[in-house]
């Protein structure tokens, strides 16, 4: 496991963590991980490493301590410009612990979209090896 390069693109999750806390609404957010996840997964597959699927499920657990870091750091702040989400955790079980409910929550969903990233970085890795070996392969 290339833990350096996990904690290098996880870095992408601080940023994230940090943009959606005070720019970024939910509304866009999707956006942002797309390319993040698209250019992760790249990296991720060009890689001379094994195991690509597990570096992106890696990467997934480590981007959501961030994201939750910021979240549960800059709770007030995130609560105030995100309503939705507020309203969601007053939904949720604990709504008198909504900052515990998102530290708990938080590595599920860390997780779930590891998975999705891992499955991206490993599609990535086969066309990117295939790429490499029609390369290696051409006179």
């Amino acid at each position: 496991m290339n833990w350096r390069l996990v904690l290098q693109l996880s870095l992408f999750g601080l940023a994230m963590g940090i943009a959606t806390v005070f720019w970024i609404p939910s509304t866009v957010e999707p956006l942002f991980w797309l390319v993040i996840f698209l250019t992760c997964a790249y990296v991720i597959g060009g890689s001379p490493i094994s195991r690509p699927f597990l570096h992106g499920l890696a990467l997934g657990v480590v981007n959501s301590v961030w994201i939750t870091t910021a979240h549960v750091l800059f709770f007030g702040q995130y609560l105030a410009r995100h309503p939705n989400e507020a309203d969601m955790l007053r939904k949720m079980p604990m709504p008198e612990s909504p900052r515990l409910m998102m530290t708990v929550t938080g590595p599920v969903v860390g997780v779930a979209s590891g998975i999705v990233l891992g499955l991206f970085a490993l599609v990535a890795a086969k066309i990117l090896s295939q790429r490499g070996q029609a390369a290696a392969a051409a006179p």
